[in-house]
């Protein structure tokens, strides 16, 4: 904790509504509880079923808030009446979002004394929506960022308060992005709100040219698609990792591929091209697979892997 932040605790705490869902959202209500802010109801996802045993489970934040003895509320809405009121009867300073799963209504907008902030996992414009970690690693970016706004009733569209860009390298995955952002959300959070408390926060209109949209990931997007480039299915496998993960099929196998590298080799999309290792062709280039996963089985190298499963050269893999 810096000095600013046990400052703020001392002399300005903010009486706050936290909506969140995901991991991601933990490390921003650790902030505001570690900072002193007083967060007197948390907003999250309904508990939901999971797994072989279909065993109800809280959500990541759901959890948290409840260890640290915070009302939690689970809507399913918040655009009747009733659930708007008991909003607005907590008569919080402000309400901060990140990652919580439904749109706010202008009644939930405009209840806190200084409105909504959301912390999104981009540099709005771009990628606006409800997986902009992935989809920029899915699209070659060399950049994401954080991005603190100002909520309104469109998606993602709030004027914006504070940015902080994260680079994305030949090694970032969806895993790493994520846990990069969730902590700078966690920090720029902090001063978002000393800005808009103290009156001098500088709200700044989103540019109106460069806006995309990062659709919800769908496990039909898992299957690699061999008629695509080396690059583009060698991003699809970090950016998928660890969910939904990226597969092939061989036989009746369902092989989820980890980690891979593009190698300046042409053949057939779908097929094994070299003895020395497991190389798939693609579209454009060539797959050289590193890690990768039977179902049931552990992770392995691509050497191992084999000695155990044959994949002859000049097979055909779906």
């Amino acid at each position: 904790m810096t000095e600013d932040d046990i400052l703020l605790k001392e002399e300005n705490p903010l009486r706050l509504v936290f909506m969140g869902t995901p991991d991601f959202s933990v490390p921003l209500l650790a902030a505001l509880i570690d900072a002193g802010h007083e967060v007197v109801c948390v907003y999250s996802q309904p508990p939901r079923k999971s797994g072989r045993g279909q065993k109800v489970n809280l959500t990541p934040v759901h959890a948290f808030a409840q260890s640290h003895g915070i009302e939690v509320r689970t809507p399913l809405s918040l655009k009747n009446e009733e659930d708007q009121k008991a909003f607005a009867d907590l008569n919080a300073d402000c309400a901060i979002v990140a990652a919580y799963g439904l749109l706010l209504p202008k009644a939930i907008l405009e209840a806190p004394k200084f409105g909504c902030l959301n912390a999104h996992a981009s540099i709005l414009p771009r990628w606006r929506g409800a997986a902009p970690i992935q989809r920029a690693i899915e699209a070659g970016d060399d950049v994401s960022g954080v991005t603190i706004m100002q909520m309104d009733e469109g998606l993602d569209t709030g004027d914006m308060l504070l940015i902080q860009p994260v680079p994305i390298t030949k090694d970032t995955t969806g895993e790493s992005l994520h846990d990069a952002l969730s902590m700078e959300s966690a920090r720029l959070v902090l001063e978002a709100l000393r800005g808009v408390a103290g009156g001098y926060a500088k709200p700044q209109k989103q540019p109106e040219e460069g806006v995309t949209y990062a659709k919800k990931l769908d496990k039909k997007e898992s299957q690699i698609n061999w008629s695509q480039t080396a690059v583009e299915i060698e991003r699809r496998i970090r950016a998928f990792t660890p969910w939904p993960g990226t597969w092939f099929a061989f036989g009746k196998d369902r092989i989820k591929v980890l980690s891979a590298e593009v190698v300046e080799i042409n053949g057939d999309p779908g097929t094994r091209l070299d003895a020395d290792g497991l190389v798939i062709g693609c579209g454009k280039g060539a797959l050289r697979i590193h890690k990768l996963q039977r179902s049931g089985k552990g992770t392995t190298d691509a050497e191992s892997f084999l000695r155990g499963f044959d994949i002859p050269v000049g097979s055909i893999i779906q």
